[in-house]
């Protein structure tokens, strides 16, 4: 990696980047949600296949935890459009670090330089933009989000801010 990786107790500013959907994401709108950054080497492989399918599959139990599942890479928005219709994926967002090449993945130190990839790492932002969990998993491995989901719980255990209201 090449910059020190973040960790719990850092700030992130708020950032902008293309969906597969064709519309910007900009985490400015997200007040008062915390954010699940998870990002994945490339589209069109295994085992990113799998690791975005389960976050979609999961995406419902974040949003009443109230967190917003991102998943991010360094590929395009249209190849990422295209391989969200082929994944079936529905809910999730699926965001492109394509430019400047790898833009939020340097910033957040997670970029692998050596490859032109990020590495699959998941990173939870507080309401507040600070980073409350960070973990780099192995490149073959499929992310456990149910760990995720329990420390979400565990944060969210009696908080009311934790539960959405019904609009």
């Amino acid at each position: 990696m090449a910059n020190r990786p973040v960790k719990p107790g850092d700030k992130v500013k708020d950032f902008t980047l293309e969906s597969h959907k064709n519309i910007k994401i900009n985490t400015a709108e997200f007040k008062g949600k915390k954010i699940l950054l998870s990002f994945h080497p490339l589209a069109w492989t295994s085992v990113c296949a799998k690791q975005m399918k389960k976050l979609d599959q999961d995406y419902n139990k974040f949003v009443k935890l109230n967190t917003i599942p991102l998943g991010f890479s360094v590929d395009s928005a249209p190849s990422k459009a295209a391989w969200a219709k082929s994944l079936k994926i529905t809910k999730l967002n699926l965001l492109a670090d394509f430019w400047p090449h790898g833009g939020l993945a340097k910033r957040l130190g997670i970029f692998l330089e050596k490859f032109g990839i990020s590495g699959r790492v998941n990173i939870i932002l507080d309401e507040q933009r600070k980073v409350i969990f960070a973990k780099v998993y192995p490149m073959d491995k499929v992310p456990d989000f149910g760990e995720i989901i329990d420390l979400l719980e565990r944060i969210c255990s009696g908080k009311k801010a934790c539960v959405l209201k019904r609009r």
